[in-house]
């Protein structure tokens, strides 16, 4: 309730009168008082309301019939809105990501649909980036210049290098750190590692508390067993090192640089610089056999019918 630039008085809801209730100026539940006159008047609220509540936004009235001459200010209702509820906050959450995503194109980030696009408080992206649609940063992110984030990744906690692309698809997460122009593909995980410059892993892998040297290509269905149901440990690969597709590097190993693991290989042993592992069952083929085993499979097939239909 206001005179000019008077504030008279702050009515609560269930005590304002239906005049009282059209007025369209909220209190925002921001006061300034000067010491000496809060502790004059403090003592003199009362629960003589609806609610039998103590109002401190009373002291406004109060100062008013001291003689006192109280002011008031206008903010945007955005800079001050209420969260009393998980709508409000979905609310105040889709103005905050608002303000965060015009802030990024005007600093030169490229969002190819700004409204699928979820930043934490604190995330830092250099220049010339782009991110595709559907893409979600928790806390801690922090991108280089001319970093490409395709859609549906989901990044938090990560320091992301010049030049980098990742995704679609891809998770990343727990400290990890990507160098200049590594390459994570669709559905790549990376948690608590450190890739160096230029790491390839373009489809399907998860790398684990891992430490991956320079150029170094990880194929498609690699991943780094890095816990035993007990303790976690640690996966070393060196630079420039190969390994093959569904490779399966139990921890704790290392592989020394230039080295290659061969497809569907489960390595338990470390593996020198240069060398070839392998470590996979020797392939047996036997000619005519395949039509036995689907006959057998078949059989079992009409047995079990037979059996749920008698």
């Amino acid at each position: 309730i206001t005179d000019g630039d008077r504030l008279l008085a702050i009515r609560e809801h269930k005590d304002a009168s239906e005049v009282e209730r059209q007025i369209a100026f909220c209190n925002a539940c921001i006061l300034t008082f000067r010491a000496p006159v809060f502790r004059e008047l403090i003592d003199k609220v009362r629960p003589n309301n609806a609610q039998k509540e103590f109002y401190v936004t009373d002291l406004v009235q109060l100062a008013n019939e001291a003689g006192y001459q109280v002011g008031y200010g206008i903010a945007p209702e955005a800079d001050v809105m209420g969260v009393n509820d998980r709508a409000q906050l979905a609310r105040a959450e889709t103005q905050f990501q608002e303000l965060r995503r015009d802030d990024f194109m005007k600093a030169g980030v490229t969002l190819r649909d700004p409204s699928t696009v979820y930043f934490s408080y604190d995330t830092e992206i250099g220049r010339d980036v782009t991110i595709f649609p559907n893409v979600v940063f928790g806390k801690g992110v922090k991108i280089a210049d001319g970093v490409e984030v395709r859609s549906f990744c989901d990044i938090e906690d990560v320091t992301i290098g010049e030049g980098a692309t990742i995704g679609p698809f891809a998770r990343i997460r727990g400290g990890a750190q990507l160098g200049k122009d590594v390459h994570l593909g669709n559905f790549v995980e990376v948690k608590k590692s450190i890739l160096h410059d230029g790491v390839k892993a373009g489809h399907l892998s998860y790398l684990g508390d891992a430490e991956i040297g320079s150029k170094t290509n990880v194929g498609a269905g690699a991943i780094t067993c890095n816990y035993d149901g007990v303790n976690k440990s640690k996966t070393i690969i060196g630079a420039n090192a190969f390994i093959g597709s569904n490779a399966s590097l139990v921890a704790p190993v290392t592989i020394g640089d230039g080295a290659y693991v061969g497809s569907g290989s489960v390595i338990t042993k470390d593996v020198q610089a240069d060398a070839l592992a392998v470590g996979r069952a020797r392939q047996e083929n036997k000619p005519g056999y395949a039509p036995k085993l689907k006959a057998r499979a078949e059989a079992i097939k009409r047995a079990k019918s037979i059996q749920s239909s008698g």
